[in-house]
C-alpha cells in the first residue's frame, strides 16, 4: 500500500556538498575543519555571503569548525582597511571563526617548501619576464616552449631563490616556477610561477619578505598546514584542483582536498570586483556601501538584515552548474523577513494636503497604533492626528475607474487608525493642478465605526501636517537595466547599462517617532514598502532609504 510523505515527515535532501561529508564521517573520518579564505583587497560581496554560509554552516552542522584565513599575498592591492570590514561582514552574518589565520603566518614554511621543491629538481628560477613566460607557454593544441633557464642545478636555483629572498633583484627580474609540463592539456600545468620579486611594504609583515608567493602554491599549503578537511571554493578554481593536489602531494603533506560549488550570479547585479572598483572610482556610486552595490556593508546600509541574507543562500542553494538567480528572490527574503520584524510607521512620500474643514482648528489628538501586527509583543505607539494631513497623491483620483476604493470627489475612505473622511472640495492651482482637497470628518468613527453604522472599503494612510517629519527618502532600484550587464550592443560597453533612475531622491513627509529610529533599522512605511535610516541621516536632516518595496513591481515593468 502506497504511502503519503508530508512535508513535517520527509527528510531534507542533502546538497552535494553534505553528501560528501556525511559519506567521509561514515568512513571513520569524523573531524570537520573548513575554512573562508577572501583577499584582503576589496569589500565581501552576496556571492561571498553564500561561500560564509556554506563555510561556516557545514562546519556548525557537523561539529566541525570554520577558520577565516586571510591570502594576503600580494602587498600591492591589499590593506587593513580591508580586513576589518571582512572580519566585521561576517559577525554581522551571524558567524565566527576557530581562529584567525593569515596566509602570510606561513611565510616562512612556504619558502622552507620550495627550497624543499628546488633541492627535488621540482622547481627553478627563471629569468624570463612574465610576458615571456605567457607568450611561451603554449596553447590548448599546442605545447609550450621550455625556459632556457629550466635546467639549471638544484644548486644555482637554490642560490638564486636566496638571493631573490634578500632583494638582490628588482621587480619582475625573476621568478621561481614548479618544473612540471610544458606540454600538459592542463595549462596550469605548464610550470607555473610559484613566486614573485615584489619590492613593496605588507600590511602585516612589513619589510621582511619582497617575494611572495602565487595562490596556487599558497593555498593547498595553507590548507594542509591547518589541516582543512574540505577546501570548498566557487566552480572556477575546478581547473585549479589538481595542481592543488600536485604541491601537496610532492610536498607529502596533510592531504587537504578541494571541492567546488557554483557561484552566485544575480540578475541586475555586478559581481567583478574590478568592475565595481571602477564604479566606485569614478563616482557613479557613492562608495563601496552605496546601497545599490551587491557588497555585503552596501546590503546592511540599505535595511536588510541577516537572517535575510542567511536565508537566501539556503533557499538557493548548493549547484554544481553555473546559474544566474533572479535578484526578485533576495527581496523576497528580506520581505519575509522584515514583514516578521519590521515595526510599522506611517510616511507620505508623494504628498497631498487634506483639510477637515469641520475639524476645530488649534486642536490635537493621539490615536494608537500597532506596531507590528505579526508581533504583538511588538506593542502600540501613539499617532497625532490634527486638521491638516498629508495623504499619498495616488489615494486620490478627481474621474476613478471602477473599483477604485480610495479618495474621490464625493467619495469617502478611512484614515487608518483614525477617522472616515469625505471629499468634499478639490482646490486647484491656475495650472489645474491639484493642490488641496477639502474634506469633512464623521466625529463617531474614530473607534473604527460610523455613526449610521455604515462601512467603506478603502483605509489609507496620513501623516499630521504640523507635526511631520520631513527628511530625504532615497528609492534604489537595480543598478544595472539589463539582466545580464555585460550583455551589450555593438560599440557599447558594460557602463552604457547602468539605469540612470538607480537612484530617486523625494522629500517625504513622517509621523515624528520615525525620529527615533535607528540607522539601518529598517521599518515597514505602510503601504510603501521597507526603509531605514541612512549612515548619512543626521537630526537636522533625516535620510531614509528603500530597502524593498512590498511587492516585486520592478520585474513587472521591465519584462
Amino acid at each position: 500500500m502506497a504511502t503519503t510523505e508530508t512535508t513535517e515527515t520527509r527528510e531534507k535532501s542533502l546538497n552535494f556538498l553534505e553528501e560528501i561529508i556525511e559519506e567521509s564521517i561514515a568512513r571513520g573520518e569524523t573531524r570537520i575543519q573548513t575554512r573562508f579564505p577572501p583577499e584582503p583587497n576589496g569589500y565581501l560581496h552576496i556571492g561571498h555571503a553564500k561561500s560564509i554560509c556554506i563555510n561556516f554552516g557545514l562546519a556548525k552542522k557537523y561539529g566541525g569548525k570554520c577558520n577565516l584565513r586571510f591570502d594576503d599575498t600580494n602587498p600591492v592591492k591589499e590593506d587593513v582597511e580591508y580586513v576589518d570590514s571582512i572580519k566585521r561582514d561576517i559577525r554581522w552574518l551571524g558567524f565566527d571563526w576557530a581562529v584567525e589565520r593569515y596566509a602570510s603566518d606561513y611565510f616562512d614554511q612556504l619558502y622552507d617548501w620550495a627550497v624543499e621543491l628546488i633541492k627535488k629538481g621540482l622547481a627553478y628560477v627563471d629569468d624570463q619576464t612574465q610576458e615571456q613566460i605567457r607568450a611561451t607557454r603554449g596553447t590548448v593544441s599546442e605545447p609550450g616552449t621550455p625556459s632556457p633557464w629550466r635546467d639549471r642545478t638544484a644548486e644555482e636555483n637554490l642560490d638564486l631563490f636566496e638571493r631573490m629572498r634578500r632583494g638582490e633583484f628588482a621587480d619582475g627580474e625573476k621568478v621561481l616556477r614548479a618544473k612540471i609540463d610544458m606540454a600538459h592539456p592542463n595549462m596550469l600545468f605548464r610550470d607555473p610561477i610559484m613566486y614573485r620579486i615584489l619590492h613593496a611594504t605588507h600590511h602585516r609583515t612589513g619589510d621582511k619578505w619582497c617575494i611572495y608567493p602565487m595562490y596556487d602554491y599558497a593555498h593547498g599549503q595553507s590548507d594542509s598546514i591547518e589541516r582543512i578537511t574540505h577546501s570548498i571554493c566557487t566552480l572556477e578554481f575546478d581547473v585549479h584542483r589538481p595542481l592543488y593536489d600536485w604541491f601537496i602531494q610532492a610536498l607529502d603533506i596533510f592531504p587537504s582536498h578541494q571541492y567546488e560549488f557554483a557561484r552566485l550570479n544575480l540578475t541586475y547585479t555586478m559581481m567583478s570586483k574590478r568592475k565595481l572598483l571602477k564604479l566606485v572610482q569614478e563616482g557613479a556610486v557613492m562608495g563601496w556601501d552605496d546601497p545599490r552595490m551587491p557588497t555585503v556593508c552596501a546590503l546592511r546600509r540599505k535595511g536588510y538584515t541577516p537572517a535575510s541574507v542567511r536565508n537566501f543562500a539556503e533557499m538557493v542553494g548548493v549547484a554544481k552548474r553555473d546559474n544566474t538567480i533572479d535578484l526578485g528572490k533576495l527581496e523576497y527574503c528580506v520581505r519575509e523577513d522584515l514583514n516578521k520584524v519590521a515595526e510599522r510607521r506611517m510616511a507620505v512620500l508623494n504628498p497631498l494636503k487634506v483639510v477637515i474643514t469641520n475639524y476645530e482648528e488649534g486642536r490635537e489628538e493621539l490615536f494608537t497604533a500597532i506596531n507590528n501586527p505579526e508581533d504583538e509583543a511588538a506593542g502600540t505607539r501613539r499617532v497625532p492626528f490634527s486638521r491638516e494631513l498629508w495623504i499619498e497623491r495616488d489615494d486620490f483620483m478627481e474621474n476613478p475607474p471602477k473599483k477604485f476604493f480610495r479618495l474621490c470627489p464625493g467619495g469617502e475612505v478611512r484614515l487608518r487608525y483614525a477617522y472616515l473622511i469625505r471629499c468634499e472640495e478639490v482646490v486647484k492651482d491656475a495650472e489645474g493642478n491639484i493642490t488641496e482637497l477639502r474634506c469633512t470628518y464623521d466625529p463617531e468613527s474614530g473607534n473604527g465605526s460610523s455613526s449610521d453604522g455604515r462601512r467603506v472599503k478603502g483605509v489609507i494612510h496620513w501623516v499630521s501636517a504640523p507635526h511631520a517629519v520631513e527628511a530625504e527618502v532615497r528609492l534604489f532600484n537595480p543598478l544595472f537595466t539589463k539582466e545580464n550587464p555585460d550583455d551589450v550592443e555593438e560599440g557599447q560597453t558594460w557602463e552604457d547599462n547602468l539605469n540612470p533612475e538607480s537612484m530617486v531622491r523625494v522629500t517625504g513627509y513622517l509621523e515624528p517617532s520615525l525620529r527615533e529610529v535607528e540607522v539601518g533599522r529598517a521599518v515597514q512605511f505602510e503601504r510603501v514598502g521597507y526603509f531605514c535610516p541612512d549612515t548619512d541621516s543626521t537630526a537636522e536632516h533625516l535620510v531614509f532609504n528603500r530597502t524593498v518595496t512590498l511587492k516585486d513591481s520592478w520585474a513587472k515593468i521591465n519584462k
